[in-house]
């Protein structure tokens, strides 16, 4: 099974990162406002960026590491992840 980090952007522009084994169940608990204490008070939220890990121990690893990485890092994670998504579609 495989697991996911997330990076969501929130209503007031914030970041927020999590880990999951299925995205849209908890994109959809987010959004309802039953995801999260910090982003219940930032709703609405988009997701951003996702990866998929081959477990959730790796999971786990990879959203301590994005946690630690400053808002620009992150930016750039996202940009690059979509630019990649965009590439590929071409």
């Amino acid at each position: 099974m495989a697991w996911y980090v997330y990076i969501l952007r929130c209503g007031d522009g914030s970041l927020y990162t999590g880990y999951t084994n299925d995205i849209p169940r908890r994109l959809a608990r987010h959004q309802s406002g039953r995801g999260a204490k910090y982003t219940r008070s930032r709703l609405p939220v988009a997701l951003a960026y996702q990866e998929e890990l081959p477990d959730k121990s790796a999971a786990l690893r990879r959203e301590a590491a994005v946690k630690r990485m400053t808002r620009p890092q992150k930016l750039s994670l996202i940009a690059a992840a979509q630019e990649k998504k965009s590439s590929a579609a071409l």
